[in-house]
C-alpha cells in the first residue's frame, strides 16, 4: 500500500473536514500495468487527489467515477485497458489492464473501520483490510494472512471475490553513524519510502546542520534501538566502523526481527566482527544475517555510490528475502 503517501490518513482527514473522501484501490492487473495491486488514490468532493492508480493514464476517468460513487453512496469496481500508446506516455514498454475498486468513506468503507486502520498504521501494527466488493462485507484482520504480510502482497483470495489489502507498518531505516555515507543514504532512502532515523552519540556528527529536517537520536546505539524498537519492517545500517558503537547495536538487532542488517567494513573487519559476536554466544545462523561488507557488489567507490549499493541491498532483501 501507499504508506509513503499516507493515503488512508488523508482520506480520514478529508472526511473529518467535511470534504468527503473516496478511496480508489488497484485490485487486479494484467499485462504491464502501471501500478502494483494495492496502489491507491484518494479523491475529495472538490476533485483534489493524492496518490495514483495508473501513473496518470486513467486517473481522470477514475476521478469522475469516484465523484459519482460519492454522490450515489456506493462501492464500484471499474476496469480499464491501458493502451500501448498511453503506457508509453507513462514510461511503460506495453499496455495492460487494471481493475480499480472505488469506495466512498462512510457510504462504503465505514468511518470507524478507517479510523481503526489508521490507528493500526500509526502504531506500526500489521493489518489486513478484507472486503468483498459485491456483498459489501468488510473487516480488519490482524492475523490469518501470514504469507501476504511477509510478502507485502495485496490481492484477491482463491474465491476470486474477496480482496485483501495489506497494510504493513511503514518501512523504517535506522542508521547508526552520522557519517558522509549517511548524508547521501538518508535522502535516497526517504525517496524510496523509508522513514529514516539517525543514531549517533557524537554531537559533531549527528547534527541538524548535517541532516536538516531528519530525526536524530544522540544516544548510545543499544539504548536508542531499544527505545525505537526493531521490527520486521526495519532495516539497520551500521556505518561507524567502530565496534564500541556497532557491536551493541548488532546485539540488539540479532535478537530482533529486523529484516535487514548491514555493517560497513572490509572482509577482514567483518571477520573480526564475527569472532567477537561468536564469543558473545551468537550462533553462525544469527551472524549470517549480517550483510558485511555492506551493500551490493557494484564497484561503488564514492559515498553516494556506496549509499546506492546499500539501498539496493535493502530493497533486494525486502522483495526477495
Amino acid at each position: 500500500m501507499d504508506r509513503f503517501e499516507n493515503i488512508p490518513e488523508t482520506a480520514l482527514s478529508w472526511h473529518d473536514a467535511g470534504k468527503g473522501a473516496v478511496l480508489a484501490t488497484v485490485v487486479q492487473t494484467w499485462g504491464s500495468a502501471p501500478r502494483r495491486v494495492g496502489g491507491q488514490l484518494v479523491i475529495n468532493r472538490d476533485g483534489d487527489m493524492q496518490g495514483s492508480v495508473s501513473g496518470g493514464c486513467v486517473e481522470g476517468a477514475v476521478v469522475v467515477e469516484a465523484l459519482e460513487a460519492l454522490e450515489a453512496g456506493e462501492t464500484r469496481v471499474l476496469e480499464y485497458g491501458v493502451s500501448d500508446g498511453d503506457a508509453f506516455a507513462v514510461g511503460l514498454a506495453c499496455g495492460g489492464t487494471i481493475r480499480v475498486m472505488v469506495e466512498p468513506v462512510g457510504a462504503g468503507l465505514p468511518v470507524d473501520m478507517l479510523r481503526d486502520l489508521v490507528a493500526a498504521r500509526v502504531a506500526r501494527r500489521p493489518v489486513a483490510y478484507v472486503v468483498n466488493p459485491t456483498t459489501g462485507d468488510r473487516r480488519l484482520d490482524t492475523d490469518g494472512h501470514a504469507d501476504r504480510f511477509r510478502m507485502d502482497r495485496s490481492g484477491f483470495q482463491d474465491d476470486g471475490e474477496t480482496f485483501v489489502a495489506i497494510h504493513n507498518p511503514p518501512l523504517r531505516m535506522i542508521v547508526v553513524g552520522a557519517v558522509h555515507i549517511a548524508q547521501a543514504l538518508v535522502p535516497m532512502a526517504r525517496i524510496a519510502g523509508f522513514d529514516p532515523v539517525i543514531v549517533d552519540p557524537r554531537e559533531s556528527f549527528g547534527s541538524s546542520a548535517r541532516f536538516p529536517g531528519e530525526r536524530i537520536v544522540d544516544d548510545w546505539p543499544d539504548e536508542a534501538l531499544t527505545a525505537i524498537g526493531c521490527d520486521a519492517r526495519t532495516a539497520l545500517v551500521l556505518l561507524t566502523h567502530d565496534p564500541k558503537l556497532d557491536d551493541p547495536a548488532l546485539e540488539i538487532a540479532l535478537a530482533s526481527d529486523v529484516y535487514y542488517i548491514g555493517a560497513l567494513g572490509s572482509t577482514r573487519t567483518h571477520a573480526k566482527r564475527v569472532e567477537r559476536l561468536t564469543d558473545k554466544g551468537f550462533s553462525a545462523e544469527q551472524i549470517a544475517r549480517i550483510c558485511g561488507p555492506i551493500g551490493l557488489n557494484i564497484g561503488a567507490a564514492t559515498p553516494a555510490e556506496i549509499a546506492v549499493s546499500i539501498l539496493g541491498q535493502m530493497v533486494e532483501k525486502l522483495r526477495r528475502g
